[in-house]
């Protein structure tokens, strides 16, 4: 089940409109420290800048919410972008739209336009994901096993078509006198991991450990 959606990576992302240039700096964070440290970051790089403007939601419920507009009309700006985030169900992500101002207005309602547009343009630079709890299955197994469980693994953890199958991802292998690799898999499925394992290595596979995490998917 998802959880919440964030972004992938730091981005950015560079939108002209009449003139004016609007550059949209996007990153993840976990902690409102972390997304003011960004804040201060892009506001020092892009000084001789007309406008640096921030906005960030922080928190599985989106608990923090804050903006400026930095100069800007107050509402045209930040707050629409808080606003866009919300709506869409992106969180835990600091944006700050800087612009240089090209000599022509574009009123409120274009401003407002203006930044969540650019703000949009960097949240897909950034790549919007979902975040959702996996369960981290360390397991250890003989290497005649190994080429079995590459060809079952996907590619991507979702829910199955069919309710009997067990998805699992690879995400770590270490190489020892056996192979000791990292399997996700969905929470209420790990038990029947455990099942599928033993069936494949009638029951030589030893799990050492498992976790519940928070994994972007």
């Amino acid at each position: 089940m998802e959880l919440y959606k964030t972004v992938r990576s730091q981005a950015e992302a560079t939108n002209i409109i009449e003139k004016s240039r609007f550059i949209a700096h996007v990153k993840p964070v976990s902690s409102k420290e972390e997304a003011d440290a960004f804040v201060a970051e892009i506001k020092g790089r892009y000084k001789d800048a007309t406008h640096n403007v921030p906005a960030m939601v922080i928190g599985d419920k989106f608990q923090i919410q804050w903006a400026s507009d930095d100069g800007e009309p107050q509402g045209t700006s930040g707050a629409p972008m808080v606003q866009m985030l919300v709506k869409e169900g992106i969180t835990n992500v600091v944006i700050v739209v800087t612009r240089y101002f090209g000599g022509i207005k574009l009123g409120t309602g274009g401003l407002v336009r203006a930044y969540t547009g650019s703000a949009k343009l960097g949240l897909e630079a950034a790549g919007i994901c979902s975040v959702r709890e996996v369960c981290s299955v360390q397991v250890k197994a003989d290497y005649t096993y190994l080429s079995k469980f590459q060809n079952m693994a996907v590619d991507i953890l979702e829910e199955p078509e069919e309710p009997a199958a067990v998805p699992f991802v690879i995400k770590d292998i270490q190489y020892t006198d056996k192979i000791v690799m990292t399997m996700m898999t969905l929470p209420e499925k790990q038990e029947e991991l455990a099942v599928l394992l033993a069936n494949i290595t009638s029951g030589s596979a030893e799990i050492l450990g498992k976790e519940i995490l928070l994994e972007k998917i």
